[in-house]
């Protein structure tokens, strides 16, 4: 079954780091020569930023059907995007990586900046919810999981949509569950166009997801590589198979492209806009927002500089009693979830003396615990 391991875990293997070398350099010599790369990932891709994987020695099901539980693992809302996430962000940016096709629903492919149009989240995502009504999305810097517990198919997050007060639902696929149609087939479609089809992390057990790169490996026209500790049904169609850790592989993958892997910086947008209410009075509005428009949440409060009132719910409304002068400075404290330990941010917002929505580029890095602005 998809969802159980046995006992005794298949065993894991890691090849010498001059085999993994010599593998790396064959893998950087398709990737230039590739038109259109995509990349497969699996659990394993998280396991060094401390999320378990499933079927390893210390894996979910692994320890289940040992009758065991798992200690310590990483909050995935403190977890720390690995080098894989970040190697695969780069490589998107510079135009190498086309799609990016995942079975986590731990969220860190999408906040490490792998951008919405380029990415399947085949499996779900524990901080993104949809409207049942209107289909309006939204990320959070929470779990945004069930809070029903009758049914694992009542999908009902308990909160409701700011647009059309429908119920939200969380967008985790239970086993059992038909995967989101729009974002399978995205992953198809790619995967039938790839001319390289790389697989980071994942046993390629799981179906429908992994008849995709099936898919690839019987394409003539398509090279399939496979990195994974433990063997997985698809080794026999690869071109190329590589036991290592993924980490392990990209980092001197990308030493072979003499491409540096970027440090994690955590990015948020934020608009600021003065609003006029229905009876002429002016108020103050404070959203979070994705590259795509989608409402993010990411703040707890903010605050009017001079001001009494916080603002603690969403949306962040600040309203004004009289009128607001062109040109007035506004000082806004804002107070994050502070999952990474980010404290708080002023920023200084003139009013320009219209309705005008200003874009605020927020920049933090969790090494250093500072934070950059810019519009």
């Amino acid at each position: 079954m998809a969802n159980t391991a046995p006992k005794v875990p298949a065993e894991e293997r890691q090849e010498a780091p001059e085999v993994v070398d010599r593998k790396a350099e064959a893998l950087a010599k398709l990737i230039r020569k590739s038109k259109h790369m995509v990349v497969f990932t699996g659990a394993g891709v998280s396991t060094s930023a401390g999320i378990p994987d499933f079927r390893g020695p210390d894996g979910i099901w692994t320890l289940r059907a040992q009758g065991k539980q798992r200690a310590g693992a990483v909050n995935t809302l403190q977890a720390v995007p690995t080098l894989t996430h970040m190697a695969l962000v780069e490589l998107q940016n510079r135009g190498m990586l086309k799609y990016l096709i995942s079975q986590n629903c731990d969220g860190l492919h999408r906040r490490s900046g792998i951008l919405p149009n380029n990415l399947s989240e085949l499996h779900g995502n524990n901080t993104r919810e949809s409207c049942k009504d209107c289909g309006k999305e939204f990320i959070r810097d929470f779990r945004a999981v069930a809070s029903y517990e009758k049914t694992v198919h009542d999908h009902r997050t308990g909160r409701k949509c700011t647009l059309c007060d429908g119920a939200l639902l969380d967008s985790i696929i239970n086993f059992g569950e038909s995967l989101p149609e729009a974002p399978l087939q995205l992953a198809r479609d790619h995967g039938a166009r790839a001319d390289l089809f790389l697989v980071l992390g994942s046993s390629i057990t799981v179906t429908p997801a992994n008849e995709i790169p099936e898919v690839a490996g019987r394409n003539r026209g398509a090279k399939l590589v496979i990195c994974n500790l433990q063997d997985t049904p698809l080794d026999g169609l690869a071109d190329l198979r590589v036991y290592s850790k993924s980490d392990d592989l990209m980092l001197c993958v990308m030493e072979k492209l003499d491409i540096p892997i970027p440090t994690f910086i955590l990015r948020r947008r934020l608009t600021v806009q003065m609003e006029t209410t229905g009876d002429d009075r002016r108020q103050l509005r404070v959203c979070g927002v994705d590259v795509d428009g989608t409402p993010v949440s990411f703040l707890r409060s903010v605050k009017l500089e001079y001001n009494r009132r916080v603002a603690r719910s969403e949306p962040f409304v600040i309203n004004f009693r009289g009128d607001v002068e062109p040109g007035t400075e506004l000082v806004l404290q804002l107070e994050f979830m502070g999952n990474y330990c980010e404290p708080d941010l002023k920023i200084s917002h003139e009013y320009s003396g219209d309705d005008t929505k200003t874009l605020y580029f927020l920049e933090y890095n969790p090494q250093t615990r500072e934070w950059k602005t810019s519009t």
